[in-house]
């Protein structure tokens, strides 16, 4: 059995934010090597020591999304986020400077 920071259990399919940074994952997997227990997120797809990590209350997972007010849920995030992530930089806009 893997706990998170706070001694709470973690299971397959929880939404997990790693405390360091913030980052939210899913975890999909969970695996324990030299008595260190370690969950894979969905969102990095990195693994992380399960001590590390608290693991979110439904409440938490749901955010305000502030411009419309609109409350969004991890999946909506992570799409959101995948389509930014594939925009690219237009060369044509103006530099700062002086």
């Amino acid at each position: 059995m893997a706990s998170d920071a706070r001694d709470k259990e973690i299971s397959i399919d929880d939404y997990v934010r790693y405390v360091d940074t913030g980052t939210i994952g899913k975890v999909l997997d969970i695996k324990t090597e030299d008595e260190i227990d370690w969950v894979l997120l969905d969102k990095t797809n990195l693994w992380y020591k399960s001590k590390l990590v608290e693991v979110l209350d439904e409440k938490d997972v749901k955010v305000k999304f502030t411009p419309t007010g609109r409350e969004l849920d991890v999946e909506e995030l992570k799409e959101k986020a995948a389509k930014m992530e594939n925009m690219e930089m237009d060369s044509s806009v103006a530099e700062g400077g002086g």
